[in-house]
């Protein structure tokens, strides 16, 4: 990893009796875009908003380029929000919009509008400068709040769920935008969202979050391919898990025997011993199905009880018992030959070595 720029120490934030992170250690790299993703109530935009300099650490310390942060001011800080509503003027005009930053640092009147007129000119936006924001569209408007935070040049860019209000073509369109425009900058990013695509298409890496804690940080294939913990492997993509107990090891696989079957996989470090409580993790994508038991590797069976078509890709909704519900995730044309009506029996294999051991904890 490159130089630290951003380093939270063990930070904390209380409100009261309540917690909402708990003893936080992130390091954000020089040019690295880093997205923070987890569920509501999960501390993500509380952290977003100390670095922000919105809140003030319970305990622990915020440094950038080496030097503490917690008592700046927002305004003391090099460190711009993009809020989730955008936040803009409604009684300023576009280019009054981009300019206030630099009013607010004094910044003389011509400089203001040649810098602001730049941004707006790499923002495509050029000639709505004149405008009113209520005269935008909802991706224009998008890109004078990112022009507003970029003109004063800053190290690192704050970015909280940006892209929600938007509808979903041109929430993808955003995405490609930010990510190009990310790379051309080198600028920080810090980017918070819930939204899994959204983090995973844009990210250099991923950190996940839950009870104010980070449960785990990496690129986004380590974390939909290695999950951390349960937490992880149940909130990331479409995995099922499957918990069990180990019989054997052999071979650099080792055997867990579950209420479905038993099922093999690649030895995990530090290897277990017989008898320890493993969880499986199987991730939707890597599953096949078939209507017959002929399949090889690692099969079980159920009742299909509901399928999810978006787009080119169908998930699969099988009933294996004890109140488990197997996903498999397929192409279309993958499952033309299949009869996958409601209520129909079908069997559901994959690779050993496509099991993933969640860690031992």
């Amino acid at each position: 990893m490159s130089e630290a720029l951003l380093v939270l120490d063990k930070v904390v934030k209380r409100f009261g009796e309540h917690t909402a992170v708990d003893g936080v250690d992130l390091q954000i790299s020089k040019g690295e875009f880093l997205a923070i993703m987890g569920p509501s109530g999960c501390g993500k935009t509380t952290t977003l908003r100390m670095i922000a300099g919105l809140e003030q650490p319970s305990a622990g310390e915020i440094r950038l380029n080496g030097t503490r942060m917690n008592e700046l001011k927002p305004w003391q800080r090099d460190t711009p929000l993009v809020w989730q509503n955008l936040a803009l003027f409604p009684h300023l005009s576009v280019l009054k919009n981009v300019e206030f930053g630099l009013k607010m640092r004094n910044v003389a009147a011509r400089e203001r509008r040649e810098r602001s007129m730049n941004w707006l000119e790499r923002m495509g936006l050029a000639e709505y400068a004149g405008r009113n924001i209520a005269q935008l569209s909802g991706g224009e408007r998008q890109r004078v709040a990112i022009a507003r935070a970029l003109v004063t040049e800053p190290e690192i860019l704050l970015l909280d769920e940006p892209l929600s209000a938007l509808d979903a073509h041109l929430r993808v369109r955003m995405q490609s935008e930010i990510t190009q425009l990310q790379k051309q900058l080198g600028i920080t990013f810090a980017y918070v969202t819930h939204n899994q695509s959204e983090a995973f298409a844009m990210a250099s890496r991923v950190a996940i979050m839950n009870g104010g804690l980070i449960q785990q940080i990496g690129s986004p294939r380590e974390v939909y391919r290695a999950p951390a913990n349960h937490f992880v492997a149940e909130f990331v993509g479409s995995n099922n898990i499957l918990s069990g107990t180990v019989t054997a090891l052999e071979g650099g696989q080792v055997t867990v025997q579950t209420a479905w079957g038993s099922f093999n996989a690649p030895t995990p470090e530090p290897a277990p011993k017989t008898g320890d409580a493993l969880e499986l993790v199987v991730s939707a994508d890597l599953v096949a199905v078939s209507d017959s038991a002929g399949a090889e590797g690692n099969v079980l069976s159920g009742e299909l009880i509901s399928e999810e078509f978006i787009g080119s890709i169908i998930t699969l909704y099988i009933d294996i018992g004890d109140g488990i519900v197997f996903r498999a995730q397929k192409q279309q044309h993958e499952l033309d030959a299949l009869d996958y009506s409601s209520g129909r029996k079908l069997f559901a294999s994959w690779r050993p070595e496509h099991t993933y051991v969640l860690p031992q904890i």
